[in-house]
């Protein structure tokens, strides 16, 4: 039984950050073998429960939930940093034609190494991914996924129309390949499927009523695409299904949104919209590097809170510009302040240091319905956590030993922390990072 004392951060219920200077974290394995946080809280309330354990010290560290990228495109690892005028050019010249190497089983696996690697070098533990149209993409992420222990979710890509050779799927084939897919991966150790259409305009009428009947047939798999993330894409979404209300009113039209569908972007909404998020289940994938890089638009946090429905944070690499989630936690510090004027209007608030952080752990498992299982350091919790250097720049050191609170410390993480905070990601006691 593995205890650990240093400061110990995780989270309330409401969101609120929990903090112990000098906290104790204790894991355990349940009846099937997976850890799981035993006890978490101060040092001097629990300690005398663990007095015949030995204790590992973590003097000057900190204990954090393992981080949670709710859209990440594993087969843009590659495609990362490449130049673009928008979305759409950037897809045509970059992504799809990167994307039709993964036909190839030799080279998924290779890129699927890397990418598992680089998001727990990052601290990412738990993550929903897009893998490529080709089978052999997803059975490879999979696969790596499995043999890290990692808890992820991805599925093969659909589209069967407005795609290059290479990329494009056949229709009847695509649906069966996603069964079969399901079959064979959802609910095995830590991983589970989902339904992946790229997005409306990339697929046909029959591909979509197809996965919305998949959707049906199982209610437990997750469901992800994109929506309303750039004025041309809607625009062109709204000529090739006039029938629907709006562009996210046609994945309602086929049966896409209800709970564990998950949408990127969100950004060019009304209040109609919103609410069909809410009354669904459906939730947002905010990805504001990838926003930001690619000249989007602006995620409206206080109109999603307004009208309650639920989101959290995401890399969104490649059109996203790091796996780092403190880049993506600061900007969408810089989103949540940027106002909008003109055909949306969209209100500036600041968010706190714990209401991004929480975006990124907890918030987004809850997203996820993954609440209480990843995303947290809560008894019950699966033991996935972070061990975290403030010290790890001589900047960063400088400015968290003057934190007076804890927002000053998180706040000091989120705008000078990268990946050299993450000095060791733990999952079921496999440890990753330099002091591993």
């Amino acid at each position: 039984m593995p205890v650990y004392r240093s400061a110990l951060l995780r989270f309330a219920d409401d969101g609120t950050a929990l903090y112990d200077q000098d906290g104790l974290l204790a894991t355990g394995p349940d009846a099937q073998g997976r850890h799981r946080v035993l006890a978490a809280g101060s040092w001097q309330s629990l300690a005398p429960q663990y007095a015949d354990q030995p204790v590992t010290h973590l003097p000057g560290r900190i204990l954090a939930p393992g981080f949670v990228d709710m859209h990440i495109h594993f087969p843009q690892t590659d495609v990362i940093g490449s130049p673009a005028d928008g979305l759409l050019p950037w897809l045509e010249n970059y992504t799809f034609p990167h994307e039709s190497r993964f036909v190839e089983s030799d080279y998924s696996e290779q890129v699927a190494q890397f990418f598992v690697a680089e998001l727990l070098r990052n601290g990412v533990t738990t993550a929903l991914a897009f893998s490529t149209s080709h089978p052999t993409s997803a059975d490879a992420l999979f696969a790596e996924a499995q043999r890290q222990q990692m808890r992820l979710i991805t599925g093969k890509v659909l589209q069967d129309r407005h795609s290059p050779d290479g990329v494009r799927d056949d229709t009847e084939q695509s649906l069966i390949d996603t069964e079969l897919l399901i079959q064979r991966w959802h609910g095995v150790d830590r991983l589970g499927y989902a339904i992946t259409p790229r997005f409306a305009p990339t697929s046909t009428h029959e591909q979509l009523r197809g996965a919305g009947e998949l959707a049906a047939r199982y209610p437990d798999v997750w469901i992800q695409s994109h929506v309303a993330e750039n004025l041309d894409e809607i625009r062109w979404a709204r000529e090739l299904f006039p029938a629907s209300r709006s562009y996210l009113g046609v994945y309602d039209d086929f049966g896409l949104m209800r709970e564990r569908a998950v949408y990127a972007h969100c950004i060019h909404f009304d209040d109609d919209d919103r609410a069909l998020m809410r009354d669904t289940g459906a939730v947002a994938a905010v990805s504001p590097t990838s926003n930001l890089f690619l000249g989007s638009g602006f995620f409206d946090y206080a109109s999603a809170d307004r009208v309650g429905f639920g989101y959290g944070l995401a890399s969104d690499v490649g059109g996203g510009t790091s796996f780092s989630p403190f880049h993506t936690m600061m900007a969408a510090y810089y989103v949540g302040r940027t106002t909008v004027e003109g055909r949306q209007t969209k209100q500036g608030l600041s968010l706190s240091p714990q209401q991004l952080w929480w975006q990124h752990t907890a918030g987004a498992a809850k997203a996820l319905g993954l609440a209480g299982v990843v995303g947290n350091l809560q008894p019950g919790c699966e033991a996935d956590f972070l061990v975290l250097n403030p010290e790890a720049t001589p900047l960063l050191a400088r400015k968290t030993a003057q934190a007076r609170n804890l927002n000053e410390l998180l706040f000091a993480l989120i705008v000078l922390g990268d990946d050299r905070v993450v000095e060791q990601t733990v999952i079921s006691q496999a440890k990753y990072g330099s002091s591993a």
